[in-house]
């Protein structure tokens, strides 16, 4: 046996340090277990052609397609100015649409012997588009030379009809890529498998030797769609194994078990209350407070939309921690964000919050704001508060985390809006207590179940989906700009009909608009410019908008780049119904309660994200009036961008929302941003998709970990762990 196992050898030891490196580099591969594990993204069938009408824009794609026609032209240039330059365009079709591709200077002569008419191969560069045409320059290429052809070596690599198309870059085409897999092909043999056997032969899996065989040299469909099954298990399987570890590990932890006070601060503040609690806000409420009860820490994600009263229910089990003897602490993503809650918070107390103040209630306590941009003074007393307990709450941001920052007897964490705060934080703040607190983590962000338990698997979760009562209807429509001019020019109409009927409206765009890196100076070239033209921005449309369509009206801007005072008297102007339009960037996304505004349109509303959409529509309807919100966008209406925005028109419902969202973007963004940067392990599992295989596999992996949490008998699965969990994930799995 060799010292090195065969998965574990170096790629530069076996394919040669060149093209090792471009791998290293540019695709992260370093060993052959990485390269057997960098699968195909799709098939192309020998004897079919790609799409063309479908390529998406600057990506690098490999496509097969088949050469209509070449032609030479030669030219005169400052380089050949006797009219030597050439230029080599073919074109090429798939038979419903046509591609360009060009070649240049000396690299015209292989080409121009090769890409003749009838021709089939694969062709692989970055689509870009050139008087409004799609077109390829410089492409790599590959002959598809016929069954019959003696020279058939091409065919001899990709054994069958199915031709596996690798994520490559344009240092490496996908081609070279198969190449270098075929000859690392025979380590397969050796893989480990992760998978207990009873499991897989109860599940009636593939190995996993066969699986990477199927994978990479499929020889009909169903060959890789059992190299599907398989290996998307492998994934579920290994991630939820890592987190039933880790939540294996907090539940040996101690806590202080919470329990509120029969008539202390918590009855006293469900007394003041002046309505009742939605059935979701008590369900949730008593799944917290079971949790406080208990002597391990609670880990809970409480997710709800915009305005379904999360802040409620985290203020209630703050007050119960308080009634319990500790301190409780609120993390807010910014300095604004936590003033607000903070204010909120205070005027929901009222006398509650004013712990030994002259007026404050017996069972007060003190809520204290912890932010960077405070006075020296405002600091130390609040650290003060909470280093002596007279401050039984507080409500921060990162701030909180810093070394300094001592709590008397720490009880609960809160962290507001997740995805904005890593996990090293989270643990930071968990070392302030004696023994570790209770933590609950609030989202505004739905996420569908199986992220939950893909992102977030070492929390329990709970769902506020009740909007409270009075809250009215939104319609949502999609403006073609573009098609149809005259949909615009009604929208405005809309705008204006709102406000003459008392209310108001936002117009919200990209850009601000008084940027330094101009793309005009950017350097393109006019027809870029053309093709693709800058974000519409703050500044000029609200320009437009006064001079035009709303003139007469009353039309202010807000933007992140403008003073904080002047931010402040613009929304206290349009708050109090001074100003009838709004003309803002995403400023508007968080926070902004102006019940009279019921209208706004969002332009270019292709270049936002589907949950960001969905968030900044919450900002209308907040009042007694029906919200109507216009999504304008130039994009063509086939494109995903419009599919995007019409799926947003089509419902109000967040957790659908979020689940379209994911679909069209890769699930790895979903999960990278949420693993704080670490690259996402995810290559054949769909989060969405593959919502049995990640349940049942939590549940496998739930009860393997309970009965052996050291996976003792399992060589092949703690292999697969150490390979998930790199550095930093290692340390965010294991931090206790």
């Amino acid at each position: 046996m060799d010292l090195v196992p065969a998965l574990e050898e170096p790629l530069k030891k076996v394919l040669g340090p060149a093209t090792a490196k471009v791998m290293a580099e540019h695709l992260g591969l370093h060993s052959v277990g990485d390269l057997l594990h960098h699968y195909p993204r799709r098939y192309e069938e020998r004897g079919q052609l790609t799409h063309l009408a479908d390529l998406p824009m600057d990506e690098h794609v490999t496509v097969v397609a088949q050469v209509a026609d070449a032609r030479l032209h030669t030219f005169a240039s400052a380089k050949a100015p006797r009219g030597k330059g050439q230029r080599l365009e073919v074109t090429i079709t798939d038979g419903s649409g046509r591609l360009q591709l060009v070649f240049f200077g000396n690299g015209v002569h292989k080409p121009h012997k090769e890409l003749l008419p009838g021709t089939r191969a694969l062709f692989a560069g970055k689509v870009s588009l050139f008087n409004r045409r799609l077109q390829l320059a410089h492409p790599a290429y590959e002959l598809l030379r016929g069954a019959d052809d003696e020279a058939a070596e091409t065919v001899e690599s990709w054994a069958g009809a199915l031709i596996p198309i690798y994520p490559a870059t344009a240092k490496l085409e996908s081609w070279k890529i198969g190449k270098a897999i075929q000859t690392v092909l025979p380590s397969a043999q050796e893989a480990l498998d992760p998978l207990p056997e009873s499991l897989r032969e109860g599940r009636g899996l593939i190995t996993l030797p066969e699986a990477l065989l199927k994978i990479h040299r499929p020889h009909t469909k169903a060959d890789i769609a059992d190299a599907h099954a398989r290996l998307k298990w492998d994934e579920a399987f290994v991630l939820q194994v890592a987190l039933a570890r880790r939540r294996h590990a907090d539940a040996q932890l101690p806590a202080v078990p919470r329990r509120p006070a029969p008539d202390g601060l918590l009855s006293a503040f469900d007394d003041r209350l002046p309505f009742t609690l939605t059935e979701g806000q008590q369900k949730v409420s008593k799944e917290i407070f079971d949790d406080l009860a208990t002597d391990h820490p609670m880990h809970r994600l409480l997710q709800g939309e915009v305005g379904s009263g999360k802040t409620l229910v985290a203020l209630r089990a703050m007050l119960a921690v308080v009634d319990a003897g500790g301190q409780a602490a609120m993390l807010a993503p910014t300095e604004v964000l936590a003033q607000q809650h903070h204010r909120s918070i205070v005027e929901m107390m009222g006398e509650l919050a004013e712990g030994g103040m002259l007026g404050g209630a017996e069972q007060a306590t003190k809520v204290v704001l912890l932010t960077g941009s405070m006075g020296t003074a405002a600091r130390r007393q609040a650290m003060l508060d909470l280093v002596t307990g007279e401050a039984g709450m507080v409500i921060g941001t990162h701030a909180l985390i810093e070394d300094k920052v001592q709590f008397h007897d720490l009880g609960l964490v809160v962290v507001d809006e997740q995805h904005r705060f890593g996990v090293e934080q989270r643990d930071a703040l968990r070392g302030k207590g004696k023994q570790p607190p209770h933590l609950l983590v609030m989202t505004a962000t739905p996420i569908p179940r199986t992220v939950a338990m893909t992102v977030f698997g070492d929390l329990e979760t709970s769902v506020l989906d009740q909007l409270p009562a009075g809250r009215s209807p939104i319609a949502s429509h999609v403006v073609p700009a573009a098609e149809k001019p005259h949909f615009l020019t009604r929208a405005w109409e809309r705008v204006r009909e709102e406000v003459e009927n008392g209310h108001q409206a936002y117009v919200v765009c990209p850009r601000i608009g008084d940027e330094e890196d101009d793309p005009k100076k950017a350097g393109k070239s006019a027809e870029d410019e053309a093709e693709k033209r800058p974000p519409l921005a703050v500044l000029d449309i609200a320009d437009q908008l006064a001079k035009g369509p709303l003139s007469g009206l009353r039309v202010e801007v807000l933007h992140g780049r403008m003073h904080p005072d002047d931010k402040d008297a613009v929304m206290r102007r349009f708050a109090a119904g001074e100003t009838h339009v709004l003309v803002a960037t995403t400023v508007i996304e968080v926070g902004v309660n102006v019940p009279n505004a019921t209208a706004m349109v969002i332009m270019d509303a292709d270049r936002f994200g589907v949950s960001q959409l969905h968030q900044l529509r919450g900002r209308v309807g907040r009042g007694s009036a029906a919200g109507l919100c216009l999504l304008v966008s130039e994009m063509p209406e086939a494109s995903p961008a419009r599919q995007r925005l019409n799926a947003v028109a089509s419902t109000l419902d967040g957790f659908e929302l979020s689940r379209i969202d994911l679909e069209q973007r890769r699930e790895g963004d979903v999960l990278g941003q949420a693993q704080s940067g670490a690259r996402t392990s995810l290559r054949v599992l769909a989060v969405i998709e593959d919502e049995e295989i990640i349940a049942e596999a939590r549940e496998e992996a739930a009860a393997l970990v309970a009965s052996d949490p050291e996976l003792t008998g399992l060589p092949g699965l703690r292999t697969a762990l150490d390979a998930l969990l790199d550095e930093e994930r290692e340390q965010y799995l294991e931090k206790g």
